[in-house]
């Protein structure tokens, strides 16, 4: 990976995460931390220039080591299990960088380089590497815990980002399932309109192009309007008036005030296609499809039935569920939370019935 990539990915959060840590924020941190140290050391020496002079020399250390810790032995060795190898490792740097510590102390600023000690240090010993080292480790472990704590929130970001996206995608994909076997059909059926050279066929290219529009580019919304859904379905239904012609027997009415309020797109459209499919192409008598919108306040109240072929209700009732009903009832749970939505599927008289209550926009 190149140098530049690696930086932004370990250096800087992804903007996309809405967890971004840019060198700005590094900047303060380390400032803020440096007057806190300086105030608090120059406090206890009663000498604020010794306390400068000792934080400009440490904080170098202090920062390497974090950045090391952080940026280099986690990704190798926590992240890969190897705790025994990163504790080794951490500990020999940490020991490393206390030798150069007390090196530039004793050259640089005083001969005794642990004037907090309990005695005046002028070499190396056991208690002052201890100590040193406890504090060097005091310091990584803060910042490591920053670092981990906005990685955390970083992948968990991202996590319900790549949910969200898949909610989505299958949303979308759920919602574009109207059956192709539909548009076949209307096809035919403006084909044999065309051989007679009926003044319908234009009028039923243009509400077939008008379905077609809607679905490619007005259903990518969470919520659609739900006058544009009602005229979608209007078109829908107008085409299969042509498709069954005097075989179908078919009422559409809506009831109460349809403005400003949004739906789920291409939801409706699946229980009046599943209608359709199991009941009027399975029937070889007259079909009744009787369809009701109503509108109470923030509610939708859709009730349809149809006409179930008289062979056999049972089996029919259990094939009208199929996938394109399993298709709904998921979307229902994804798109909707349970008060928000109501839905009951059941067979009464001959007849083939959905009732939805459904929570507007």
């Amino acid at each position: 990976m190149p140098i530049s990539a690696s930086f932004k990915n370990n250096f800087l959060l992804n903007a996309n995460t809405g967890y971004k840590v840019n060198v700005t924020h590094h900047a303060i941190f380390w400032l803020v931390y440096f007057l806190f140290n300086f105030l608090r050391w120059g406090s206890y020496y009663n000498d604020y220039l010794y306390s400068f002079k000792a934080n400009l020399l440490g904080f170098p250390i202090h920062m390497s080591l974090t950045y090391f810790t952080v940026y280099v032995l986690i990704p190798t060795f926590i992240y890969k299990r190897k705790y025994i190898l990163f504790s080794l490792s951490l500990i020999a740097t940490i020991f490393v960088m206390v030798i150069i510590k007390y090196e530039l102390t004793y050259f640089l600023i005083s001969n005794n380089v642990w004037p907090e000690g309990p005695e005046e240090t002028t070499s190396l010993n056991t208690n002052y590497v201890i100590v040193m080292m406890l504090g060097e480790l005091y310091v990584i472990s803060f910042g490591a815990a920053i670092k981990i704590t906005i990685d955390w929130l970083r992948e968990r970001q991202l996590a319900a980002n790549l949910a969200k996206s898949n909610l989505e995608t299958e949303l979308r994909f759920l919602r574009s399932q109207i059956s192709p076997h539909f548009f076949f059909n209307t096809l035919n059926n403006i084909y044999s309109l065309s051989l007679e050279k009926s003044e319908n066929t234009p009028e039923t290219i243009l509400k077939l192009s008008d379905l077609m529009r809607y679905l490619l580019y007005e259903t990518k919304e969470k919520r659609q309007s739900l006058n544009k859904e009602i005229k979608f379905i209007k078109n829908y239904l107008d085409l299969e008036r042509i498709r069954y012609n005097k075989k179908l027997d078919l009422n559409f009415d809506v009831e109460g005030n349809t403005k400003g309020k949004k739906i789920a797109p291409m939801l409706l459209i699946h229980f009046i296609e599943n209608g359709f499919k199991h009941g009027a192409s399975k029937n070889i008598g007259d079909v009744n499809i009787s369809i009701h919108l109503k509108i109470d306040e923030d509610f939708l109240y859709f009730k349809m039935s149809n006409t179930l072929p008289q062979k056999d209700l049972k089996n029919n009732l259990n094939e009208a569920g199929g996938i394109g009903l399993e298709n709904v009832e998921k979307r229902l749970k994804l798109g909707y939370k349970p008060e928000e939505y109501d839905l009951r599927i059941f067979e009464a008289d001959g007849a083939y019935n959905v009732h939805l209550k459904l929570k507007l926009l």
